[in-house]
């Protein structure tokens, strides 16, 4: 159906083509709080909140958040297409071994300095079109698509479709420029609203009017992914950026874009609230569970290391308390943490691969790579 929602409406382009105007948000009439609602709520805000407190009790949090912002980061990458993984980018990151997929691999390198610097400046600036703009340079810079303006709202209109179909053929046509900039005015002015409302209903509200904004030639479906984390941790519903909704979005790819296109064919933001809160609540259950995992990992390996190594053991538990940051290694870098030459750096690593712990990945004699396996393992899609 074409013509007006609550979410706004299809307006006939002069060039013969239909753009869609979204209406300010809160939406009017309000959103309908029925009891399945409220159940929803509820329940992914009683998740969030044990999730929180599952990292609080972590020996070294920023363990945990090293690897979640990465395997979101991987994740929310390969909704838009990109093929590489998280061992991909510890890899890279580990300087062991250089990519195959370099470009791919600097995308999502980049999802995670824009992760780091939105948290660093929210310290000091409110989530904000501005903040908006410069995460998506940090997302956009030096990889596909950065040739059409990073940290810069389009100019020129866009859409969304099948690979290679033109403005007639879109699925979906966003604002032109100058409705979408008014458009962006009233996001803002919705997102410091002091108006009551649960704050899982406004940042939900809030990604999808992002996403039928859609202000940048490229890179929209990454930040505003991105804008989800930052608004939980601006409300403090959440003091890491642990979520990593992109899991719940691929996995239901489909019903997330059909959730999104039916808020502006039928004004059904009830139904992609409901979608929304869902996947919070899912993904929510999935990272305290991987929380507890860590913690009963950790302490498992220290004594199969305690009981199988015996004195020599604290080099050993050196070495695997180093590489929860840096789950890939080489025999240098092992020498580097425990100070021991070369032959002895090899030697452990051989006794801790006999129990079980690390893995050779590069099944090359010289400049070898090792993986400290079952920890990784903690982290791949089920």
């Amino acid at each position: 159906m074409l013509g007006t929602s609550r979410a706004g409406q299809y307006i006939e382009q002069v060039e013969g083509y239909r753009a869609f105007i979204p209406k300010p948000l809160p939406p009017t009439p309000d959103i309908m709080m029925d009891q399945e609602m409220w159940n929803l709520l509820s329940q992914a805000d009683r998740a969030l909140g044990r999730l929180d407190g599952a990292t609080d009790a972590l020996p070294n949090p920023d363990l945990f958040v090293f690897m979640y912002v990465r395997k979101e980061a991987v994740l929310s990458s390969q909704i838009e297409g990109t093929q590489a993984s998280l061992i991909d980018v510890l890899e890279f990151e580990s300087q062991a071994i250089e990519p195959d997929n370099p470009q791919e691999v600097a995308e999502v390198v980049n999802y995670v300095s824009a992760v780091n610097y939105g948290l660093e400046r929210l310290k000091e600036l409110p989530i904000s079109l501005r903040l908006i703009r410069e995460i998506h340079q940090k997302l956009m810079s030096g990889v596909r698509g950065s040739e059409r303006n990073p940290g810069e709202f389009r100019r020129s209109q866009n859409w969304i479709g099948a690979g290679g179909c033109s403005l007639s053929d879109a699925t979906y046509v966003p604002p032109p420029p100058h409705e979408m900039l008014q458009c962006l005015d009233n996001l803002e002015k919705f997102l410091h609203n002091p108006r009551p409302m649960p704050t899982l209903i406004k940042v939900g509200l809030a990604h999808a009017q992002f996403e039928t904004i859609h202000p940048f030639l490229d890179g929209n479906g990454r930040t505003g992914r991105l804008l989800i984390t930052f608004l939980l941790c601006e409300q403090n519903i959440l003091q890491r950026p642990l979520l990593y909704i992109s899991y719940y979005f691929k996995k239901y790819r489909a019903e997330y874009y059909d959730r999104l296109q039916a808020v502006r064919d039928r004004g059904d933001w009830e139904g992609w609230l409901k979608f929304f809160l869902r996947g919070v609540y899912e993904v929510a259950q999935e990272a305290a569970a991987t929380a507890r995992k860590i913690v009963n990992l950790k302490e498992e390996h220290r004594q199969l290391v305690l009981n199988a190594m015996g004195r020599r053991s604290g080099n050993a538990i050196a070495l695997l308390e180093n590489l929860y940051f840096r789950p890939i290694f080489t025999v240098e870098h092992a020498q580097a943490i425990t100070s021991l030459s070369y032959p002895n750096a090899n030697t452990l690593i051989k006794d801790l691969s006999a129990i079980g712990l690390l893995q050779e990945i590069t099944g090359q004699k010289r400049n070898r790579a090792f993986s400290y396996a079952p920890y990784l393992a903690v982290f791949r899609d089920p």
